[in-house]
């Protein structure tokens, strides 16, 4: 058993902020940053699964994302801040210290930062793998900016499918919905917009069987559900919106949550329903989902578990 000041689960830009900072503050944090073969929490998140990333400030040329990753990683050992790769397996946050266990290792905490992400929910087709990031995306306002010109797609039928159709169509010269069902699941305001949007064009009852191209999207194969008829959208962009899931299983009955699971915390701030447990980024967060709020958010938790740290003790 060991015990730390602050334990910080996830290592995507929430949790790599967090422990920047607490790391500044001398609180020796020790960041259990998830395992590579894992989908859902690999260390640095995400962001390890995308090419270039052009609108996090600081980098006017743009930056690789596992490149970017690595450099905040790089920067909380500087300060202090020690990394286990490995999984969390169990938490218990009834008494102080909390504990948590990495399979048979138990680690106890004087305060947890949760930043364990979510995940973009996928097709499940064998090309997304050495496709996502080389015109298969499942962020418009992070990926939209390559696309000027082109056609491109999206897969899905709810508001934040029209949201992001409606972005794409300020670059690409035509945006092809690819609906499941025969009407949307968006609000009524929402599809309006679709309806109305000249750049629009929806493919209803259709879904994506696969994707063509090797080192670089070049077409979808879409399949009509009714009549079977099975065609190629020439696209060079398809974007990913069916929704997403936090990576919130460890935290059931533990943690307040909402519905679709992302962690509960008080307004304008980190903190959960268990005091000296915070959360943040995409964890709790499914309205921005980008890497520089999540950043932000890592900043709060860090800023709230060290005044809170000092309550404690003072």
């Amino acid at each position: 058993m060991s015990h730390h000041h602050v334990l910080v689960i996830g290592s995507g830009p929430a949790g790599l902020t967090a422990a920047i900072y607490t790391a500044r503050a001398n609180l020796s944090p020790l960041v259990i940053e998830g395992e590579p073969s894992s989908t859902s929490d690999q260390p640095g998140g995400q962001l390890m699964l995308t090419t270039e990333v052009e609108n996090f400030p600081g980098f006017p040329e743009g930056i690789m994302g596992p490149e970017l990753m690595m450099r905040c990683r790089e920067q909380a050992a500087r300060f202090g801040a020690e990394f286990l790769t490995a999984k969390v397996t169990a938490v218990d946050f009834s008494e102080r210290p909390f504990k948590v266990w990495v399979r048979d290792d138990l680690f106890t905490a004087d305060a947890i930062i949760v930043s364990t992400g979510a995940q973009s929910l996928m097709l499940g087709l064998d090309a997304e793998q050495h496709l996502l990031g080389h015109g298969l995306s499942t962020c418009a306002t992070c990926d939209g900016f390559f696309f000027r010109g082109h056609e491109i797609a999206v897969v899905g039928g709810g508001d934040s499918a029209i949201e992001e159709a409606g972005f794409l169509t300020k670059f690409a010269s035509k945006v092809t919905m690819i609906v499941r069902r025969d009407e949307f699941r968006a609000s009524k305001i929402m599809q309006e917009r679709a309806h109305q949007n000249p750049k629009i064009e929806v493919r209803w009852n259709t879904v994506v069987d696969d994707l063509v191209g090797t080192e670089k999207l070049e077409g979808a194969v879409v399949r009509n559900v009714v009549t079977g008829d099975v065609s190629t959208l020439g696209v060079t962009g398809l974007f990913v919106a069916i929704g997403h899931r936090p990576n919130t299983d460890l935290f059931k009955g533990v943690l307040d949550m909402e519905d679709n699971g992302y962690l509960i915390t008080r307004p304008g701030s980190s903190y959960t329903n268990i005091d000296g447990v915070f959360a943040c980024g995409d964890v709790q967060d499914h309205t921005y989902r980008q890497a520089i709020t999540a950043a932000g958010s890592g900043c709060m938790a860090a800023i709230d578990c060290e005044r809170w740290l000092e309550a404690q003790h003072g």
